[in-house]
């Protein structure tokens, strides 16, 4: 189990370097442009998370086609909007956004499938809401374009998220994440078209950086979950706040102050109650692949 929540570390520490690697490439490329080269090279190292027993005839043929697409569809749609959010946003900031996504997930399983929600996670929705303000602060300070992209990263994953309770048992892991990184490269090619600008020397390092350790995380997290259960090692994708505030500090002089720090712990805390509370009451966070929800 310590192996498997080290792997796990590791993997969104990896998830981080590309979500900063995002933000320095984003303001000298097209969105769609961005979304294109990263996902393309993470399909490399991401098709090592097939297993031996998988035969590479039967990867890419789903089993239940239908949810497979919606999957494809809210991890498209939720890696443009990441896009838009990182190149706009302090990383920590928009982090603390789109780790809505438990508070979402608590909602959704609410009204979809109609899930018993007890006062506890209600609190826990409510205290994620209040944190979010203090992060944003509406009225104290501009709303931008990018705040809507991260709650839309959050509403994205979170839909991903109940699709992937009746697809984990069933489908294979790397056609999970073989599928909506094909969809997203595919996607983002096209309408990178009309804008089309050719990256500049100084920028295929990062480039290619960015989209191997995306393509890394998500092998680095299938291997956590070969050692420990997804449920051990979810909680650990919160530490991709202190990874987003140092890149933050260190990379480009992003420096939030007490409230909006008091207003990310808040955030994650409560996202971290939601799941636990979610673990006690329901199977899923054992049966979902844990795998990046954008």
């Amino acid at each position: 189990m310590q192996t498997g929540i080290i792997l796990a570390f590791a993997a969104y520490l990896a998830f981080a370097c590309g979500d900063a690697t995002i933000k320095a490439v984003g303001d000298r490329l097209p969105i769609f442009e961005v979304g294109f080269f990263l996902s393309l090279i993470a399909l490399l190292p991401a098709l090592f998370t097939k297993r031996p027993e998988d035969n590479w005839s039967n990867v890419f043929v789903p089993k239940r086609p239908g949810l497979l697409a919606v999957r494809m569809v809210s991890g498209t749609l939720g890696g443009i909007l990441g896009v838009v959010a990182f190149t706009t946003l302090p990383l920590a900031e928009a982090y603390a956004l789109i780790f809505l996504l438990p508070i979402f997930v608590t909602v959704f399983s609410w009204l979809v499938l109609k899930e018993e929600i007890g006062w506890r996670r209600w609190l826990a929705v409510l205290g994620g809401l209040i944190g979010v303000l203090l992060v944003v602060r509406p009225g104290f300070r501009e709303v931008l374009p990018g705040h809507f992209a991260a709650v839309g990263v959050a509403i994205c994953g979170a839909i991903t998220v109940i699709v992937l309770r009746v697809l984990g048992p069933s489908e294979r892991r790397v056609t999970l994440i073989g599928a909506v990184l094909v969809a997203a490269t595919l996607v983002n090619g096209l309408l990178m078209l009309p804008e089309y600008v050719a990256p500049s020397r100084d920028l295929w390092p990062l480039l290619v950086f960015g989209g191997l350790v995306v393509g890394i995380g998500h092998l680095l997290l299938v291997l956590a979950t070969r050692f420990a259960s997804a449920a051990r090692v979810a909680p650990t994708q919160y530490s991709q706040i202190v990874w987003a505030t140092v890149m933050g500090v260190m990379f480009f002089e992003e420096f939030p102050d007490g409230i909006a720090m008091a207003g990310m712990a808040l955030v994650a805390v409560s996202g971290l109650f939601t799941f636990v509370r979610e673990k006690e009451k329901t199977v899923w966070p054992d049966k979902t692949p844990l795998v990046r929800n954008r």
